[in-house]
């Protein structure tokens, strides 16, 4: 990367929202530990840093401390929230616990309009605060440059070493000129350029992953799904024939999933693409199976002995490619001594066995999501795949309920097939998180025509959410709602009874198993 910005992450929740705001900036934005080295630091050569909030006081024993040399790095520095205690600590300024906590939305005035941080700014600006600590000495050489109703020292700036410190966090929605505070830090303070574009991307990591894999074959686990889609075309365009794309059908797909990726990868990019079509095992494994901690396990063995057995048909490769996301790299880094402990361990394709001695390309590591989306149209891939909802690793076999079965799969699948076409039909499919059918394991009384049916009950389930953590129900308008449920009784032979889902999470799952 040319020009970046380094983030340090003291716990705070908000610290991947910071390195998306700036990378909103067209800069881009990297979060390392709290406690990197300063030297570590320096080879990165930042245009600046900035120091996250955090829960911790910085008088705490066991409070997060950075190395206290990367305030002789040059470069800018930006506390935000405990990052201004980190001022304070190091610089000579002090910290109190506040007589009155500053949480939700406050104004800040201005107090020196000729700010860098404000340059563009009214003179008030409505700001989020949550913090409990406050700035009660200013640290060397630092002058006030904004106050809040709370706190005479809301904004602090050194202007020779150019260190700014605000006690709101600008990166929140609810500080709704907070994005211009950084797009100030980042272009008129730190001098960066907006270079940080996906197109520059394409082009940089197809250098890297050439320089990476040289003439080595690499294998790809394809699941048809936006990140290991993105991860393929993007490592096809840098080394054409050395990838070899392995797409299992496991049976539990969604409707014409097999048919679009073949036709997609196989046919419009030319990818080498090994399909492997495992439906007979997949159901014969799960016969009689009913629990659904059970169900994930068995699909879960059958998915890697498929796999392997599948790579050495494919030949010898030196590397296995996987959509790993940075959301993935971040959260599965412990930070020793703070509460932003490890979330998660680091994920792999399908949970693959460390015994496949493969070297890892993952060529999305460094990406959010929507970055990844980005990314996928810029490779050309249709919006179908780029913007599709998530899917659950072991598909089908967790929307139905009870035991899978062929035939149980083919009526969920033309059920969930209607849901998709009818909310895509009424612009609403790519507006929401998820939005699907389960089959459940009960069957009712209907009458349909001149005849009594005894068949199978599917729920909608359709829901709001920023990353699957929590989740609303969505209010789909009941017309929508009428239409869908009239097609699925009729057009689904074996179901009879469609019913709503209306809970969010907590307290239920997204998905139903």
């Amino acid at each position: 990367m040319n020009e970046q910005i380094v983030i340090l992450d003291f716990g705070s929740q908000y610290t991947q929202v910071i390195a998306r705001r700036i990378r909103e900036c067209s800069v881009y934005s990297t979060i390392l530990r709290f406690d990197t080295p300063a030297a570590e630091i320096a080879k990165l050569a930042p245009k600046g840093i900035i120091l996250s909030g955090g829960p911790s006081s910085v008088y705490a024993e066991d409070a997060p401390l950075p190395d206290k040399a990367i305030f002789k790095l040059g470069v800018p520095v930006l506390g935000i929230c405990y990052g201004v205690q980190i001022f304070a600590h190091f610089l000579g300024g002090k910290v109190e616990k506040g007589l009155k906590r500053e949480y939700g939305k406050g104004t800040l005035t201005v107090a020196d309009p000729a700010c860098a941080l404000f340059e563009g700014l009214p003179e008030a600006l409505q700001v989020w605060n949550s913090h409990g600590d406050k700035l009660t000495r200013l640290p060397k050489d630092f002058t006030v440059v904004g106050t809040t109703e709370n706190s005479d020292y809301a904004a602090i700036e050194n202007p020779h070493k150019r260190f700014f410190g605000i006690q709101f966090h600008p990166e929140v929605a609810h500080s709704p000129r907070g994005k211009e505070v950084l797009a100030n830090f980042v272009h008129t303070v730190c001098g960066c350029g907006k270079g940080w574009t996906m197109r520059n991307y394409v082009e940089q990591a197809v250098e890297e992953i050439r320089a990476q894999v040289g003439s080595e074959r690499v294998i790809l686990g394809l699941s048809g799904g936006v990140d290991s889609s993105v991860a393929a075309a993007l490592i096809h365009k840098a080394i054409g024939d050395q990838l070899t794309c392995i797409f299992v059908n496991n049976g539990l797909l969604r409707a014409r999933e097999a048919e679009v990726v073949q036709e997609v990868f196989g046919r419009n990019f030319k990818v080498r693409l090994q399909y492997e079509n495992a439906t007979p095992l997949f159901l014969r494994k799960l016969k009689g199976v009913t629990d659904p901690e059970k169900k994930r396990k068995v699909i879960g063995k059958a998915f890697i002995d498929v796999f392997q057995a599948a790579t050495k048909k494919a030949g010898q490769a030196k590397f296995l490619a996987q959509g790993t996301l940075y959301p993935d790299v971040i959260e599965s880094v412990p930070i020793a001594g703070n509460p932003a402990a490890m979330i998660k361990s680091h994920h792999n394709v399908g949970g693959l066995p460390k015994n496949l001695k493969f070297k890892l390309v993952e060529p999305l590591r460094c990406l959010f999501k929507d970055e990844v989306r980005q990314l996928g149209l810029e490779l050309g891939l249709p919006k179908e795949i780029v913007y599709r909802q998530p899917f659950p690793g072991p598909g089908l076999g967790v929307r139905v309920l009870g035991e899978v079965t062929k035939a149980k799969c083919e009526l969920l699948r033309l059920a969930d097939a209607i849901v998709v076409e009818e909310m895509k039909a009424a612009d609403l499919y790519y507006k929401t998180w998820q939005t699907f059918a389960v089959l459940l394991p009960v069957r009712s009384v209907g009458v349909q025509g001149d005849e009594r049916t005894y068949d199978f009950t599917v729920a909608i389930r359709a829901v709001e959410s920023q990353d699957g953590m929590t989740a609303d129900w969505v209010r789909v308008p009941y017309e929508l709602l009428e239409k869908i449920s009239s097609r699925i009784t009729n057009e689904v032979r074996g179901i009879n009874r469609v019913v709503l889902d209306l809970t969010s999470k907590p307290p239920g799952t997204i998905e139903w198993e």
